[in-house]
């Protein structure tokens, strides 16, 4: 289990090298998630392209640190990693607050980011009188009182009636998320608004959605498309909120198509 110290935040990780010369894909994760929910797809990417995943601040196996009070905590700890694997550029994969980050990171740093792909995400997410009565609720009751309900967003109907096992583990992995860190990083996702930067994204960009999506729909996912100039649009069949355990298949092609069509980079791990 590799860990990490940035800043002096402790963050799980995990790198799955490959050969040639492609720059890594850094997968950042959704909201209540740890890495795990990218085993389908690394597994299925291993040997072609470097990859990094890792635990959010405040989320998984990582620590929480002086706590998590904007997408900026979160870009700070992504920079220390980049840094810390002397990354020359990456590929970014951004889902939901991901997406976030993702934005974040490349109007910070814009040389270090070779292209984005941001999946079920948005500009901006929800609304500070959405955000605010989640994060009551969870500090009152905690995540398990609203666990069936993102649950229902996550995931297609046609999943929880397939696949109960996988989403009795997915849920599990949602209620035992710290609640700082959860709370933290709505308040964080609630206080960001991307709009006027999105139009100064100038690298290739993939914006990717489940049909459905009950947290970002696609037309919400469509908008930011069209806030980036030149981005490309594409909707998976049958996902939800978190197409990377849903539709793991369609979700690499996707993924290999769009790394194909970038220009060779670097030996991507120095």
């Amino acid at each position: 289990m590799p860990f990490v110290s940035i800043g002096g935040v402790t963050l799980h990780h995990r790198f799955i090298g490959a050969t040639g010369t492609s720059r890594p894909i850094i997968f950042i994760n959704s909201l209540g998630t740890d890495f795990r929910i990218w085993d389908e797809v690394v597994a299925k990417l291993s040997g072609e392209i470097p990859m990094l995943v890792y635990d959010k601040r405040g989320h998984g196996l990582s620590d929480i640190g002086s706590g998590v009070r904007s997408i900026d905590d979160h870009v700070d700890d992504l920079l220390g990693l980049i840094d810390h694997f002397d990354f020359d550029k990456v590929v970014l994969y951004g889902l939901s607050v991901g997406g976030l980050i993702a934005q974040r990171l490349y109007t910070r740093h814009p040389k270090c980011v070779e292209a984005l792909i941001l999946s079920d995400t948005a500009h901006k997410i929800g609304t500070a009188e959405s955000w605010n009565t989640r994060i009551a609720t969870v500090e009152r009751d905690g995540i398990d009182v609203i666990a069936d309900g993102i649950m229902k967003v996550w995931f297609t109907p046609g999943f929880h009636a397939a696949r109960p096992a996988d989403l009795a583990g997915c849920r599990n992995m949602l209620t035992r998320q710290a609640v700082p860190g959860y709370t933290g990083t709505c308040m964080a996702v609630r206080d960001a608004d991307f709009t006027d930067s999105a139009r100064r994204i100038a690298v290739p960009t993939l914006c990717v959605v489940g049909d459905q999506d009950g947290s970002t729909p696609p037309d919400l996912v469509r908008s930011l498309a069209g806030l980036i100039p030149g981005a490309r649009f594409e909707v998976i069949r049958d996902a939800g909120h978190i197409p990377c355990i849903e539709q793991p298949e369609a979700l690499v092609s996707l993924i290999r198509d769009f790394v194909a069509s970038l220009p060779e980079g670097r030996p991507a791990h120095g």
